[in-house]
């Protein structure tokens, strides 16, 4: 399964919504602590098992997330340690890029995330306890959603209802929002630690998951949030990223900071249905593929993003394309 060689430590994998082959990838010098930063734009060979690279845009300041625009195949947006969300145009020359930097958050901007059904707005979700809600054709925020106590890790837009979205945070809550009303509609203490993720089922819109540094993924149904509707128990630490299978209702995939990738039928008893050992550091992003049923994407801070269908082993034979475009052949002992 291939495999991309990145210079400074994964952070961010997503997969286009256009292209099924073509992914970004957001990275951070020195773990995110200090240093640069880098979106790399990568694409599956056809042929081969190798990635390309097609582009990389550097920042001065490290990137924590990445998310492709839903209405033009070439923009996406990357969130940035100095508070800023750079936009990018992989049509445009290098020079034109970044088309534009918003600048309103206080603090890092940890978490992108583009509205599937609208298709022109986005949100971000800040370290500044808050979110805010974005359109490309604007130079401004369209509003800021303060309600959270701490950080603010992760949003994510139900897919089904386009005003509806869910933000989660270190406060230990997932909020429910919707942008028609003045606060949030719901507030769910999920955990009794932080709350680094969460996203929605993609076909039942009332349930939404949520993973946290307690090494646990729940399942909550947003009609009756008293008890989740599932717990799943099996990562050794913090959850860092979920997300819900596009294809199958009830899968749904996670990484964590025990260095693992996890994929869960939340449905059944033995919730547990497959393990990935292949980083060496924390995973901390992780992906499932829109248009290919089964094609997976993660990043750690080992510096390196695999690519690789559901059942296959990515510690197998490795085709690595590095980013400074020199390519070899590796083969990674279990």
């Amino acid at each position: 399964m291939p495999v991309f060689k990145t210079p400074f430590n994964g952070y961010s994998v997503r997969f286009s919504p256009f292209y099924e082959s073509r992914l970004a990838v957001a990275t951070a010098q020195n773990f995110g602590i200090l240093g640069n930063g880098r979106v790399h734009v990568i694409d599956l060979s056809p042929n081969a098992p190798v990635i390309n690279e097609l582009i990389a845009y550097d920042t001065a300041d490290g990137v924590y997330d990445v998310a492709w625009s839903e209405s033009h195949d070439s923009v996406l947006v990357a969130a940035v340690a100095d508070g800023s969300i750079k936009v990018y145009d992989t049509a445009l020359p290098p020079h034109s890029n970044p088309l534009r930097s918003l600048k309103e958050h206080a603090r890092e901007v940890h978490g992108l995330d583009y509205n599937p059904t609208r298709r022109d707005s986005f949100l971000s979700a800040s370290w500044d306890d808050s979110v805010k809600l974005w359109t490309l054709d604007r130079p401004a925020s369209l509003r800021t959603f303060r309600e959270h106590a701490y950080c603010v890790y992760s949003v994510a837009w139900n897919p089904k209802h386009a005003d509806v979205f869910a933000s989660a945070s270190g406060d230990c809550t997932v909020r429910i929002w919707d942008v028609r009303e003045p606060g949030s509609t719901m507030i769910i203490p999920g955990h009794e630690h932080e709350i680094l993720s969460c996203d929605w089922n993609k076909y039942d819109e009332c349930l939404i998951a949520s993973a946290s540094v307690d090494k646990s993924i729940k399942i909550w149904d947003v009609r009756n949030y008293r008890v989740p509707v599932s717990v799943l128990n099996g990562h050794g630490y913090a959850v860092r990223k979920i997300k819900f299978s596009p294809h199958r209702r009830n899968l749904i995939v996670s990484c964590s900071y025990d260095m693992t990738v996890c994929l869960w039928d939340f449905m059944i008893e033995d919730a547990l249905v497959g393990r990935y050992d292949h980083h060496t550091e924390f995973a901390v992003g992780v992906d499932l593929s829109v248009l290919v049923d089964g094609l997976m994407a993660s990043t750690g801070w080992d510096e390196l993003v695999y690519v690789w269908q559901q059942g296959m082993d990515p510690k197998q034979v490795l085709h690595v394309m590095a980013a400074d475009r020199v390519s070899f052949v590796q083969t990674l002992q279990p």
